[in-house]
């Protein structure tokens, strides 16, 4: 058996070195070396997944009369890209200039590190341990998380907890909360006919154009008034369009699938029920072309207050490490805390070390100062929660 790693930054650089890209998503070789990691420390681990590719770890510390914990972070990285140009090897690890250099260094395996290296030392002291660690190293995040931790919760695999902490890129402030996504595709339908004569035809590709227009406005006129206090404004972005068929041809179809980030307090159905005026605007201002909006996919959102005492807890311990104010942050990418609402039973945040800027990208890092702040809040966090 290797030598366990003495250090967080030792064990981030173990986890850097496995790879686990998603796509394919196959988290088997990852999942393994971090249920061994928690097995060795001495906590209950379980090696989860729907197939034979999306494996996640469920471990637990403790049990008896007390709070209850949940430390989770995701274990996927995104793919690293045919054309990446890193300057150091994505999956060797290398620390230069106080970066620790590699896919997933910081999303979310920097997170993942400080979590595991947490457990170990609670379990070191499990006799003074009144309440519950547990520890969530989840797959699939990155695309969505239903078949990581969406159908760890839907199985009934994670246990309900006090305080849920939910490891992404803070710069290890605490995020109180975080924006929902809604994906819908908006289609048009129009009328074929030659290029030399598209008069002849309805290209719904122009209709698509006006339509874009009215999403810009949209943005303008009703997004940009619901600000959100730690979220900013809600937003929609159109990120795929389709249409035609070869440039002499008038286009009789078009889609554009877009995304819509919602903020705390918008309800999805009313979402989509604004997405639907748009197109029955378009429809009505244009009747000669068919004018659509569905297949709608929701992630939601979550906020939790700010005066829950675990949270100020954790702003306090925060503030006292990194030199910030003790107050709360959001966080707009996605994560798997949407997955976690059921599982919170008082209240979850997110937090972890460095920025969601440099993650998905080229000579992806994290601070080794970083990493050992994370780790030394969630240790603090975690022994004067749950130990004597």
């Amino acid at each position: 058996m290797r030598p366990q790693p003495a250090t967080v930054v030792e064990l981030l650089q173990e986890l850097i070195r496995i790879p686990s890209p998603n796509p394919p998503g196959d988290c088997a070789a990852i999942a393994s070396y971090c249920e061994a990691y928690l097995r060795a420390a001495g906590l209950e681990t379980r090696l989860l997944a729907p197939d034979g590719r999306a494996w996640s770890v469920v471990a637990s510390l403790g049990g008896g009369p007390g709070p209850s914990l949940m430390y989770h972070a995701h274990i996927d990285t995104v793919p690293l890209g045919q054309n990446a140009r890193w300057s150091h090897d994505p999956f060797g690890g290398l620390i230069a200039e106080g970066r620790i250099y590699g896919l997933g260094s910081v999303d979310d395996k920097a997170p993942m590190a400080a979590m595991l290296k947490v457990a170990a030392d609670l379990a070191a002291c499990r006799a003074e341990l009144h309440g519950q660690l547990v520890i969530v190293c989840a797959a699939d995040e990155e695309v969505g998380g239903a078949l990581g931790t969406g159908w760890l919760a839907r199985q009934g695999h994670l246990p309900v907890c006090d305080f849920v902490v939910v490891g992404e890129q803070t710069a290890n402030r605490v995020a109180v909360a975080n924006k929902g996504v809604l994906r819908a595709t908006f289609r048009v339908g129009g009328r074929t006919a030659h290029a030399t004569t598209p008069a002849n035809g309805y290209n719904a590709i122009n209709g698509m154009a006006h339509l874009i227009q009215d999403l810009e406005r949209y943005q303008r006129e009703v997004l940009d008034a619901r600000v959100h206090r730690l979220l900013g404004p809600p937003s929609i972005n159109v990120g795929v369009i389709e249409g035609g068929v070869s440039a002499n041809v008038v286009a009789d179809a078009c889609l554009i699938r877009v995304d819509r980030r919602m903020v705390p307090g918008e309800a999805p159905e009313i979402v989509m029920a604004e997405l639907e005026a748009l197109a029955a605007a378009a429809q009505l201002r244009d009747p000669e072309r068919r004018y659509s909006v569905g297949d709608y996919l929701v992630s939601r959102w979550f906020e939790t207050t700010a005066s829950d005492p675990y949270t100020r807890h954790l702003l306090a311990i925060s503030a006292e490490v990194t030199g910030t104010p003790p107050e709360p942050v959001g966080y707009l990418p996605g994560s798997d805390a949407k997955h976690l609402m059921g599982v919170a039973r008082q209240g979850m945040v997110i937090f972890g070390p460095g920025s969601y800027e440099v993650a998905h990208a080229h000579d992806e890092h994290t601070t080794v100062a970083d990493l050992e702040a994370t780790y030394t809040i969630l240790r603090l966090f975690a022994e004067q929660t749950l130990l004597v």
